[in-house]
């Protein structure tokens, strides 16, 4: 990663501005060209040091349902329940956690009740139960990764 991925990378955690052309604004700021920024999101993405570059939606205001969800796989079938899981559209993100609960997932939905439906869909494709645990409070911290 250069000096210039890491400037990028550090300016873009707090979000773009919204104007007609946002990463016009961002390299200015950056003292690059808006086409170099854009070919190194496209180089940081195709290495892998980014796995999405994308806005990030608040599901519930704008209809849909959100939630937290996590399943106990055994460790020799980990892989493949992974697989299947991330098959799934509404799975946003998935972690490995070292608990009984050892996969960890984020189910995003167009609709609440695509939640419910969504969970019976994966426990029926896996065979494991999916254990739903949607917010009850909602805190806003404020997440920057320096690079």
């Amino acid at each position: 990663m250069t000096d210039v991925d890491r400037h990028i990378l550090n300016r873009l955690q707090d979000g773009l501005p919204i104007v007609e052309r946002p990463f016009a604004v961002a390299a200015e700021e950056l003292d690059i060209s808006e086409a170099t920024l854009l070919e190194r999101l496209e180089a940081l993405k195709e290495s892998g040091v980014l796995s999405r570059f994308g806005p990030m939606y608040h599901a519930e205001r704008l209809g849909g349902g959100l939630t937290l969800a996590a399943m106990a796989i055994p460790e020799e079938r980990f892989d493949a329940i992974v697989e299947q899981v991330n098959a799934f559209a509404e799975v946003a993100h998935n972690y490995r956690r070292e608990h009984r609960l050892n996969m960890w997932f984020v189910l995003a939905t167009e609709t609440p009740e695509r939640i419910e439906e969504t969970i019976a869909a994966i426990e029926a494709a896996t065979g494991y139960p999916v254990y739903n645990m949607p917010k009850q409070e909602e805190f806003h911290v404020r997440l920057h990764l320096p690079v």
